[in-house]
């Protein structure tokens, strides 16, 4: 792994996502409207809002970087950017590497419009410090990332790779508790939510939320997410495959 290569392929990943409008309005507007919009149909009920919103903070970083990596990999590997790519010296750790780099910036940023607009304008709350679900956003975001990478190889259209969506992400945010209580959920969707990456992420953000110390299983749930994030980055790179001929 060379990190001057990986540094050039995150920087023109991200010449690539700040030449499309569309995709920079994706990335740094659409969550803070949507989760304006959450808070207003919430008016009446801010302590609600305080845990939707909250987990929305970390789920949209993860649904934006799942869809946005799955289609922008696509594109290069349909288009030829790839192959050719893995024909030089660039090898596939600094691809993935740059991948992250550059989507971890892309959801940093997302990140922190989407919080500052919770945070100074919507009234959300949190017991512990905003630094902590910051953390836990970009971190989602790169499991996010990381899925996006291995799913874009069994797409060979940008429809084919949002059918996944239903597949990998749906199912996520129906089970994490965004949508009902898990202790109230079926015994059967609890184990299977229990498999889920995100539904540690909300588990990591309701300590957040609860406690104004960091807490030793905030840092648990948070790092069952980082290793999903890089055993699906393991998966994602096994998909590149390098010319021999």
């Amino acid at each position: 792994m060379s990190l001057r290569i990986t540094f050039i392929t995150a920087g023109r990943i991200l010449r690539q996502l700040l030449n499309d409008r569309r995709t920079v309005v994706l990335i740094l507007a659409v969550p803070s409207l949507m989760i304006a919009l959450i808070s207003a149909i919430m008016d009446a009920a801010p302590d609600v809002f305080d845990s939707v919103g909250l987990i929305l903070l970390a789920f949209f970083p993860f649904m934006m970087m799942f869809m946005i990596t799955s289609i922008t990999l696509l594109r290069e590997r349909t288009g030829g950017t790839l192959e050719r790519l893995m024909t030089t010296p660039t090898g596939k750790l600094d691809l993935v590497g740059g991948y992250a780099i550059a989507f971890g910036v892309a959801a940093a940023s997302q990140t922190v419009i989407a919080a500052s607009v919770a945070y100074l304008f919507l009234g959300l709350e949190t017991a512990g410090p905003a630094w902590a679900v910051f953390l836990i956003a970009v971190v989602s975001s790169l499991f996010g990332m990381a899925l996006g990478l291995f799913v874009s190889a069994f797409a060979t259209t940008e429809f084919q790779a949002i059918q996944f969506m239903p597949v990998f992400v749906v199912p996520q945010l129906l089970l994490c508790g965004l949508i009902w209580p898990r202790d109230q959920m079926a015994g059967w969707l609890q184990g299977v939510s229990d498999a889920l990456p995100i539904t540690y992420a909300v588990k990591a953000l309701t300590e957040v939320q609860t406690n104004p110390e960091i807490t030793a299983a905030m840092w648990r749930d948070l790092s069952i997410v980082a290793a999903a994030a890089l055993v699906a980055t393991v998966l994602g790179a096994a998909t590149l495959r390098r010319r021999t001929n």
